[in-house]
């Protein structure tokens, strides 16, 4: 997850997802460091340790400004 270091900011529109909180969502793709990219509300969310078609509970653990990186619970 070190690749997903940039462009953290507090400004702009809110994400729609909040640290600590839980989902259910579908992995729809793998992104290039291997790690599940699921959609809520159409803002990426990595999830690591899933594939392309797990439909998973995850809990997020950082938001960023473009994107969130959770894991499965």
């Amino acid at each position: 997850m070190a690749g997903y270091d940039r462009g953290e900011s507090t400004m702009g529109t809110p994400a729609p997802v909040e640290v600590g909180k839980e989902y259910d969502v579908k992995i729809e793709d793998i992104a290039r460091e291997g790690d599940g990219i699921a959609r809520v509300e159409g803002f990426v969310i990595f999830v690591p340790q899933t594939k392309a078609g797990d439909e998973v509970k995850i809990q997020i653990d950082k938001v960023m400004r473009r994107f969130a990186i959770g894991h499965k619970v």
